[in-house]
């Protein structure tokens, strides 16, 4: 279920919650954490650098125009916002799920296990 990291906005807006972890090795969606979406870029967090990265990231993952992504809280926290006003609302929402949820495996490829 996605209704922890989606929100709909009076206008139809939808916006996302995203933790942000930048300077990762490689840029990639891992998956939900708590009640946002985390991903991972490999840009560092200098001049909104990170910031853009996860724009077109989430862009690309969402199958939306950079311009249909625009982030509108927390610049400078790991913790954003992002409004997405492209695409029917039901695709997103899917799209997002798929996002969300665990691998087939279980875990994400490169992840290792606690034990």
């Amino acid at each position: 279920m996605t209704d922890d990291l989606l929100e709909v906005r009076d206008d139809g807006t939808l916006v996302l919650r995203v933790t942000v972890v930048p300077g990762a090795g490689r840029t990639t969606v891992v998956g939900r954490h708590g009640g946002a979406l985390k991903v991972r870029v490999a840009a560092p967090p200098e001049g909104g650098r990170a910031n853009e990265a996860c724009t077109a990231l989430l862009a690309d993952a969402l199958g939306l125009q950079a311009s249909e992504v625009e982030l509108i809280a927390g610049a400078t926290s790991r913790t954003k916002r992002f409004a997405l006003t492209g695409g029917e609302r039901e695709e997103i929402e899917r799209a997002v799920a798929r996002l969300a949820s665990p691998e087939p495996e279980g875990r994400p490829a490169g992840r290792r296990r606690l034990r």
